[in-house]
């Protein structure tokens, strides 16, 4: 399990790793009651510090399981391009289904990978209205689908069990968590499978560039391929850097670290609505993609409901308030997460269509 850490020390360059194991357990003993406070405690030091960390998940889910749906997404990725063109985005509301090579814009420019997107199942679906489509599912591998459905299950219930940690680390009471629990509990999720080719020298792009992530938490299985994932750590006085020599991005002081795979490990980030939701305690974090292996990812984006009204939360507007950080931070106003959403996937897709850009 991370040790807290305070902002008020020099943080280290690398990113914690919190252990969810305690908060698996329904020992209802008080040494395991320190247990999961312990993990909420680091996830809130985590939140507040870097805004990435990782997740060990080894006592949720088995490490074969990601692996055999690494090994899917390679299978249907290897397709003839006819094939994987047959599940393309304009099919249906351009944003559920298949993206070539460069399809996906991110500030800009064509992100060096191609994709495979699903979204939650909507009512009354109707292609012709943004992000309410059906999902595309390959037909090859056979059971890509039934795979692929377990995991989102498994990942919406870890989103669940993250969730409730955190606002036990901001120190909500029973009945906070549960009118914050409310906005979560018809999760507006979305997961990609996503192949990324070598990235060559000479692309005017990333892999996928710079970027926070829109919603609430991404639980993301990375291929094994080093130095891929840069996060954006800022470092007032230090000039923007990383080994790879790559240009900066963004006008703040900082370095970009890599968050390299760790075995039984998921990285996880907080996405905008966690800023909205803590008044800017808490702080999503420009992340990008340098990818000069050939390999496979699966980011899952556990989200608030469509319809949920997302504004600061009394508990951590109290935790601002013994900071006196609401002196420096106007409150956020309130966002209803479907609009918000809708109004930033604009621009994310080459063909000027509605686009979900990440990771």
């Amino acid at each position: 399990m991370a040790t807290p850490a305070s902002s008020s020390f020099p943080l280290p360059d690398k990113l914690p790793i919190i252990d969810i194991a305690p908060l698996l357990s329904a020992d209802p003993s008080f040494e395991a009651q320190e247990k999961r406070k312990g993990v909420a405690d680091a996830l809130h030091w985590a939140c507040v510090d870097y805004g990435f960390f990782y997740l060990n998940i080894a006592a949720y889910v088995d490490p074969k399981e990601p692996e055999e749906l690494s090994r899917l997404g390679r299978e249907f990725f290897g397709l003839p391009q006819t094939e994987k063109d047959k599940l393309a985005l304009s099919n249906q509301d351009h944003a559920r289904g298949y993206a070539r090579l460069k399809e996906n814009v991110t500030n800009g420019k064509a992100d060096n990978h191609e994709g495979l997107d699903f979204y939650r199942p909507v009512e009354d679906p109707d292609k012709t209205k943004p992000l309410w489509g059906e999902n595309q599912w390959p037909s090859t591998p056979i059971v890509f689908r039934e795979k692929y459905e377990v995991w989102v299950e498994k990942m919406k219930k870890l989103g669940l069990i993250v969730m409730e940690a955190m606002a036990e680390g901001l120190q909500m009471t029973k009945e906070e968590w549960n009118e914050l629990r409310a906005q979560v509990d018809d999760s507006f999720w979305v997961m990609r499978v996503i192949g990324y080719p070598p990235l060559p020298n000479d692309h005017d792009g990333f892999s996928c560039g710079a970027h926070k992530d829109y919603g609430c938490l991404t639980f993301l299985y990375a291929d094994p391929t080093p130095n891929a994932l840069q996060v954006f750590l800022p470092r007032p006085g230090t000039i923007q850097a990383d080994a790879s020599g790559l240009p900066a991005e963004g006008g703040e002081e900082g370095i970009w670290i890599t968050a390299d795979p760790i075995p039984g490990c998921v990285v996880c980030n907080i996405g905008e609505m966690w800023e909205t939701w803590t008044n800017g305690l808490y702080r999503s974090t420009l992340h990008r993609v340098v990818h000069r292996g050939s390999n496979y990812r699966i980011p899952f984006f556990f989200e608030p409901n469509f319809d949920a009204l997302v504004k600061p939360l009394d508990a951590a507007r109290r935790i601002c308030d013994t900071q006196n950080r609401d002196k420096r931070e106007p409150l956020r106003e309130p966002i209803v997460y479907g609009e918000f959403l809708k109004g930033k996937v604009g621009g994310n897709f080459a063909t000027g269509k509605d686009r979900y850009s990440k990771n």
